[in-house]
């Protein structure tokens, strides 16, 4: 059994993180921030010993700080920047800190001038943002109003930052590097390797059944979502051993890496369509448009993405694809005649070079003893070069689509790639 753990390469550090926020308590947010700090920290070779999540309560939200900044070498405090009224962080700080509130000259600055971008006139509560503790360093927020800032209180040193997710992103590496001041360290190794059509205990139980010694230095990790499968390396640096790891991982999923980072399935085909110069064109029933969402929802899209035609009812299917009236009677719509037709139309009627059709039944009902729920069709592929294959998935309507359009995509990339054409997921009959 391979450790999932990273704690081993992680120094000893005492970083407490407090999350604010009355809509954290009531569920109404859910608090993603925490897991986007935990890992910009873990790549900067830190990690978290506590986390606390309070409403914007000022008795409770004092105790935690107070609490901290006596025993933490470092606090993060997520939350309670912004313009209103219970957005307490600086207040509390300063308080904290035994200093007053002053207006800084640099936070006005910006504020001001977010304020004038947008052609607002800044008002009492947007220059709330700038009252921040005296002696306070400043965090630049370059995507929002409310600039994060550091205080040292008594040896811990108190990083600020705001709660919406695309601000704390662009402002985490101005943290992390005063963190990696304060306490040491420097950045992991880290490979993310994005795979889909293999699921995280077939993955572990291959690298288990084909690896007879993985390194104790070499952190393996898996992070599950839909469509795709995340495996980790993680070391304190770049070695032969990581380097031997990475080539077992390429060797037991090849076909299924889509590739590194935060590469999606629809970027991966993108890249291909773009590395061959070809467009790809998408005719839809039970996916609703959701493999042309995917595609279209890359930058870039319109370099590779002919058309996407929707044709949920079957009278669309005929009059905007060409589907046979005699097809659709005789063998219904969910059926390989009727994708092959909707595909040779698609293709027709664009100037694509290759596509995918799906038809399904999507439920939870209009399943029969023939074609239960779950039933899908699919054909892929070019004009001269066509496949098709069918499959039943037992699932609900959401997963049922969110899996045949990533399925679509994929066996799109198989075929440009001259990968296998039907993959395990098919074999088996499941993704």
């Amino acid at each position: 059994t391979i450790d999932l753990s990273t704690e081993s390469m992680m120094p000893d550090s005492d970083i407490d993180l407090l999350v604010t926020g009355d809509e954290l308590m009531s569920g109404d947010t859910v608090d993603s921030n925490s897991a986007m700090i935990a890992q910009a920290l873990m790549l900067s070779g830190q990690k978290i010993a506590q986390k606390v999540t309070l409403g914007d309560e000022r008795g409770r939200l004092m105790a935690a700080l107070s609490e901290s900044t006596q025993r933490a070498s470092v606090l993060i405090m997520n939350g309670g920047l912004g313009p209103t009224r219970d957005d307490l962080t600086a207040e509390l700080v300063a308080a904290a800190a035994g200093v007053p509130l002053v207006l800084h000259p640099d936070a006005e600055q910006h504020v001001r001038r977010w304020c004038g971008e947008r052609s607002i006139e800044p008002n009492d509560a947007n220059l709330k943002q700038a009252w921040l503790p005296e002696g306070a360093e400043l965090i630049d927020n370059p995507v929002g109003s409310a600039v994060g800032f550091a205080l040292d209180i008594a040896g811990t040193l108190v990083l600020t930052t705001p709660g919406v997710p695309s601000e704390l992103r662009a402002m985490l590496p101005a943290v992390c590097a005063r963190v990696t001041h304060k306490l040491g360290g420097g950045e992991l190794y880290r490979l993310r390797l994005q795979t889909f059509g293999i699921g995280e205990s077939t993955a572990q139980a291959l690298i288990d059944d084909e690896t007879t010694h993985w390194p104790d230095d070499v952190v393996l990790g898996f992070r599950a979502g839909m469509p795709q499968l995340e495996i980790k390396l993680t070391a304190a640096a770049d070695t032969p051993d990581v380097q031997r790891c990475r080539q077992t991982l390429e060797r037991l999923f090849g076909d299924h890496i889509l590739g590194e980072d935060d590469t999606t399935l629809a970027g991966a085909v993108q890249t291909v369509l773009r590395n061959q110069d070809k467009k790809l064109v998408t005719a839809e029933s039970c996916t609703g448009g959701l493999i042309a969402s995917m595609m279209t929802a890359e930058a870039g899209a319109s370099s590779v993405f002919e058309a996407g035609f929707v044709t949920y009812a079957n009278d669309m299917k005929h009059s905007v694809l060409g589907v046979s009236e005699a097809t659709l009677e005789t063998d219904g719509a969910v059926s390989e005649a009727v994708v092959v037709q909707m595909l040779r139309g698609a293709l027709q009627r664009s100037h694509a070079d290759i596509g995918i059709a799906v038809s399904g039944i999507a439920g939870p009902g209009g399943g029969t003893d023939d074609k239960p729920v779950g039933t899908v069709w699919l054909a892929w592929g070019s004009a001269d070069d066509l496949h098709t294959w069918h499959t039943v998935l037992p699932t609900d309507r959401r997963m049922f689509q969110q899996l045949v359009a990533a399925a679509g995509l994929d066996l799109v990339r198989r075929q440009l790639l001259g990968l296998p054409q039907l993959p395990h997921y098919f074999s088996r009959k499941a993704i």
